[in-house]
């Protein structure tokens, strides 16, 4: 490794590690061998659960509702890697399995607002729901996950897809809203 390469890493891992080991103290519970980079937030740690070996790459957002909770709303498996600004936005549960990719600009939440006439968005009770990912899946970059979604093992979600509702394992799946487009079978599930 060149000098200029390990200068580089050196200070962006350190920080990564103080992070973490703060977000530790105050509560969030933190596997073994995490990377967090910078520009990201995160908030109610105490509802987050974060197993090992994950990558959470800059501008990456874990975004439990800001009220108190005594349960987990986020909960993270272990071996996934996060893209740059990916969000995840739980007012109920989102949860992660383990070894699933995520492209950049990705949104997630487990939540709707409720609407009517006369009725502001801000002043209308959320609908809370739940989002579950399974084990290897491949979220493509500007995917929109939204709440009652539960995605099987081995899924692959094309680039800018808006998923509205459930697939089995092994789904391709892409387009607004996201379709079937293909089903996959073998051991990569």
């Amino acid at each position: 490794m060149t000098l200029e390469a390990l200068l580089l890493r050196v200070p962006r891992g350190l920080a990564s590690r103080l992070r973490l080991a703060v977000y530790r103290a105050l509560g969030m519970q933190l596997g073994a061998r995490n990377r967090m980079e910078g520009g990201g937030r995160c908030r109610r740690l105490r509802q987050i659960q974060i197993g090992d070996l994950n990558a959470f790459t800059q501008g990456c957002w874990l975004w439990p509702e800001d009220t108190d909770h005594d349960g987990i709303r986020i909960r993270i498996g272990a071996g996934n890697y996060f893209n740059r600004n990916v969000m995840l936005d739980a007012c109920g549960l989102i949860e992660i399995g383990d070894e699933n990719m995520f492209g950049p600009d990705i949104y997630i939440t487990d939540s709707n607002h409720s609407f009517g006439p006369g009725v502001s968005p801000s002043r209308a009770p959320m609908q809370v729901g739940r989002v579950k990912i399974g084990n290897r899946c491949w979220i493509g970059t500007k995917v929109v996950i939204l709440k009652d979604v539960e995605l099987g093992d081995g899924c692959v979600v094309g680039a800018g897809a808006v998923v509205t509702k459930s697939f089995p394992a092994g789904s391709v799946i892409a387009g607004v809203p996201a379709r079937l487009q293909a089903t996959r079978t073998g051991p990569a599930q």
